[in-house]
C-alpha cells in the first residue's frame, strides 16, 4: 500500500507550525470499555488476531478523526509499549516474534494514516518504547550502557518498519531514557522521551523534572527532539513547572492521565476513574501558558476519545 501523500514533505511537531493530538489511554480503553484481557497491559498482543486488530483499528481511527475534524495534527503511536524482550518473553514472544509484531504495528498505523485520506494537518507515525520496569516504580535501574542494548532491538524493528519518530514513553529514571535515546541516535530516528511524575511533581526516583531534562540532554548533546510528561494528572506536575527556567522551552508534549490518583493507588484500583473530560480540557490549556513550545497533546490511563475532544475543542486551527 502506498503511503500518505503528505509523507514527503512531513514535518515532525517541533518542526510544524501545528497543534498535534494524541490518542487516549489505550490499555485503559481496551481493559474498561472493551472489556478485553490485556496480560502485562500489553496491548500489541492483540495483533496476534483478526478481532484483535479490529478494535485497534476502530480505536485509532475513532482518535484520528478527532484530530481532523478540528484540522489539528494527529501522532499515531504504535500499541508496543510492552513489546520489548522482558515483557515478550513473559507473554510467549522470543525475539523474532517481537520484530514481527514492531513491524506490523508500523505499517497498521500506515494503513489507517492512508485510509484517512488528505488531511489539513500532518498526520505522523510514532514507534512507541516503554520502560523494561514496570512504568510506575522504578525497580532495578539500568546503566544507560545497559539500557541502550536492552532497547536497541525493538528501536532499530521499529526505524527499519519507517516510523518518523521514537517515543519513549513512562520513562522513570535518566539513565533509561539515556539509553534509549542513543539507540535512537545510532539508528538515526528522531526521538522523544515522555517521562512521568508522582503527586509531588517530581520522578519516582524524586529527582526534580528540570534535573532529568537536563542530565538526558547533557548525556545526548540534546538528543531528543522534545519531552514529553506521561501517565500523571496535570495537579500532580503543574506547581513543578511554575518557574522560570530554560529547560521549560524543552517540554513539547503531554499525556496526561484522566486521575488525580496516586500510582499506588491506580494500582490498586478494581475500577477505571475517567476523571473529568471537561476540566482535562481546560487543564491542557492551563500547561499551554506555562510551556511556550507545548505542541502535543493526549492522554494516559482512564482517558479516552472524551477527553480528546475536549483538548481539541481549545486548539482547534
Amino acid at each position: 500500500m502506498k503511503d500518505h501523500p503528505q509523507t514527503a514533505t512531513l514535518r515532525l511537531p517541533h518542526e510544524a507550525d501545528a497543534t498535534f493530538l494524541m490518542d487516549g489511554g489505550v490499555e485503559t480503553t481496551l481493559i474498561f470499555h472493551d472489556k478485553l484481557d490485556l496480560p502485562y497491559f500489553a496491548a500489541f498482543t492483540l495483533f496476534e488476531s483478526r478481532e484483535g486488530t479490529a478494535v485497534l483499528r476502530r480505536y485509532f481511527r475513532r482518535h484520528l478523526g478527532v484530530a481532523m475534524m478540528h484540522g489539528l495534527g494527529f501522532i499515531l503511536e504504535t500499541p508496543t509499549w510492552r513489546a520489548s524482550a522482558d515483557w515478550g518473553a513473559l507473554l510467549g514472544f522470543d525475539s523474532e516474534a517481537l520484530a514481527r509484531i514492531n513491524t506490523r504495528a508500523v505499517a497498521f498505523l500506515k494503513e489507517i494514516r492512508s485510509e484517512a485520506g488528505p488531511a489539513e494537518a500532518p498526520i505522523v507515525v510514532s514507534g512507541c518504547i516503554g520502560p523494561r520496569g514496570d512504568g510506575y516504580v522504578v525497580g532495578t535501574e539500568m546503566s544507560a550502557e545497559e539500557a541502550e542494548a536492552y532497547h536497541r532491538p525493538q528501536v532499530e524493528s521499529l526505524a527499519a518498519a519507517g516510523v518518523e519518530m521514537i517515543t519513549a514513553l513512562t520513562m522513570t529514571y535518566a539513565a533509561e531514557a539515556i539509553g534509549i535515546v542513543r539507540a535512537a541516535q545510532t539508528a538515526r530516528v528522531p526521538v522523544v522521551v515522555a517521562f512521568t511524575t508522582e503527586t509531588d511533581g517530581r520522578l519516582p526516583t524524586g529527582q526534580d523534572i528540570g534535573d532529568f531534562v537536563e542530565e538526558v540532554d547533557a548525556a545526548t548533546d540534546e538528543g531528543p527532539i522534545y519531552f514529553m510528561i506521561n501517565c500523571a494528572h496535570p495537579s500532580h506536575f503543574d506547581d513543578a513547572l511554575q518557574r522560570d527556567a530554560a529547560w521549560l522551552e524543552r517540554i513539547g508534549g503531554v499525556r496526561a492521565n484522566a486521575s488525580r490518583m496516586s500510582h499506588a493507588e491506580l494500582d490498586e484500583a478494581e475500577n477505571l476513574d475517567a476523571g473529568d473530560p471537561v476540566e482535562f480540557g481546560h487543564h491542557h490549556v492551563d500547561l499551554a501558558a506555562i510551556l511556550p513550545n507545548l505542541k502535543v497533546m493526549g492522554g494516559c490511563c482512564g482517558t479516552d476519545h472524551r477527553h480528546i475532544e475536549n483538548i481539541a475543542g481549545h486548539f482547534t486551527s
